[in-house]
């Protein structure tokens, strides 16, 4: 018996990993692993990014403790945060167990993070999405988990 499209198990995806061109660079993360998970999933792309109202491009951002500051200086945590209430919002609409983020990003990072001083360093943590994900029950992993298949 075949599956339908409609039967596969929807799974939220960083829309970047899909080839979307919405990075702070405007550019993406498209990865053919991710892609083919379209054989078996129902993949649903999200940028939280966009959807909490940051353009593309943008300037870079990184976690600050709880707060998400740009390159510049600017606070952009409430933006992060609203595009993580929007992210939480379309997995539960369409019966999301699962995300896949971008790893690293301060929006969908699901282990580490840069840590807001723009030197490339990294600390423990999960972006605003992936934290806001994991709180409504969602397990979050990122492409570099997919090779660790």
């Amino acid at each position: 018996m075949s599956s339908d499209r409609g039967d596969r198990p929807a799974l939220l995806v960083s829309a970047c990993l899909l080839g979307t061109r919405c990075n702070h660079e405007a550019g993406h993360a498209l990865r053919a692993a991710v892609v083919a998970l379209a054989e078996t999933h129902r993949l649903v792309p999200i940028c939280p990014e966009v959807c909490g109202g940051l353009s593309t491009p943008r300037p870079a951002a990184e976690r600050a403790g709880e707060r998400v500051v740009t390159v510049d200086g600017d606070d952009v945590t409430a933006e992060y945060e609203r595009g993580a209430r929007a992210a939480v919002e379309l997995a539960k609409a369409v019966g999301a167990r699962r995300a896949l983020l971008k790893a690293r990003s301060p929006s969908c990072g699901s282990e580490q993070v840069y840590d807001g001083t723009f030197t490339r360093t990294l600390r423990g943590g999960g972006g605003v999405t992936a934290t806001a994900l994991r709180a409504a029950g969602i397990e979050v992993v990122s492409e570099e988990d997919l090779t660790s298949r």
